[in-house]
């Protein structure tokens, strides 16, 4: 984890650095509310409770209408584990949070006026912490939609909507194949969630 880590402060600073010089970078500070979501896990399922996600990124526009953003998102929560009975499996330790690293691209539609559809993509890796959840390194992706509300001053907006998801394998099925035997295939979990927020954005170009 620490090397992701200092990858993405290189990653960060290289893109900081490359903007300044040109003057089209914006610094995006995130807050938005993801809903609850139920993951079924073989034998188990927990739901995902909905929580407040907080985060930032470093916003680089290649053109007037099109950027690349780089991101931090993080999102406490509880991930409470049941049996299909209904028992809770892990009272009292289902705390748990979800961290995302993602690089991806934003198209902003429109000309010069104060409020600018976009939409956008981003992939990258997250990772679970708890005391039932493994910190290794999973597949994330989101997509979003959205409008950018600019003001006079050099700070503006964005309010949006989102899906976003984590990827993991958790345990493994068996398939038998008559003549071939029998073969562990692994099993995937996928949270996904959907989400509503918004930017409070400064962009570095405006005075």
């Amino acid at each position: 984890m620490k090397k992701t880590l200092i990858i993405l402060f290189l990653l960060f600073s290289g893109i900081y650095v490359n903007a300044q010089s040109q003057g089209n970078i914006r610094l995006n500070a995130y807050g938005s509310y993801n809903f609850n979501e139920r993951v079924p896990l073989d034998a188990f399922y927990t739901d995902v409770q909905g929580g407040f996600q907080w985060g930032a990124g470093l916003e680089y526009f290649v053109r007037r209408n099109k950027s690349l953003e780089l991101k931090y998102l993080r999102m406490d929560t509880k991930t409470p584990l049941y049996r299909y009975s209904g028992e809770q499996v892990n009272k009292g330790n289902d705390d748990a949070a979800f961290n995302y690293i993602m690089l991806g691209g934003n198209n902003y539609f429109g000309g010069n006026g104060k409020i600018t559809p976009f939409a956008g993509a981003d992939l990258g890796v997250g990772w679970a912490e708890g005391n039932t959840n493994s910190t290794s390194a999973k597949f994330v992706w989101d997509a979003k939609l959205g409008v950018h509300i600019a003001t006079e001053s050099a700070v503006s907006f964005k309010v949006q909507a989102y899906v976003q998801s984590m990827i993991s394998a958790f345990g493994t099925d068996f398939w038998y194949y008559p003549g071939w035997g029998t073969y562990a295939v692994a099993d995937y979990a996928r949270v996904f969630q959907f989400g509503l927020g918004g930017a409070v954005c400064f962009d570095f170009n405006k005075k």
